[in-house]
């Protein structure tokens, strides 16, 4: 289930996106964009949100991601 989060002085999507999925999650920034993107237009990983905006946290799968092994010499 997504959670609603309201930001605060200093806020920036990838410190919130840190302090909420409990360290460094890999695409957890770019859902978090992703699933605010009419809120949030422009915003960049380091850049200082707004006081007081509300954002969506969505849940983020639980398996981690897979990539398909891939040799040099094939």
């Amino acid at each position: 289930m997504a959670h609603q989060y309201t930001t605060k002085q200093g806020d920036m999507i990838d410190l919130i996106c840190f302090r909420h999925y409990g360290g460094h999650r890999a695409g957890s920034v770019e859902a978090v964009l992703e699933a605010n993107r009419t809120t949030v237009r422009l915003a960049h990983r380091d850049e200082v949100l707004p006081i007081g905006l509300t954002l969506t946290l969505p849940d983020l799968p639980t398996a981690p991601m897979q990539f398909p092994i891939q040799y040099l010499w094939d």
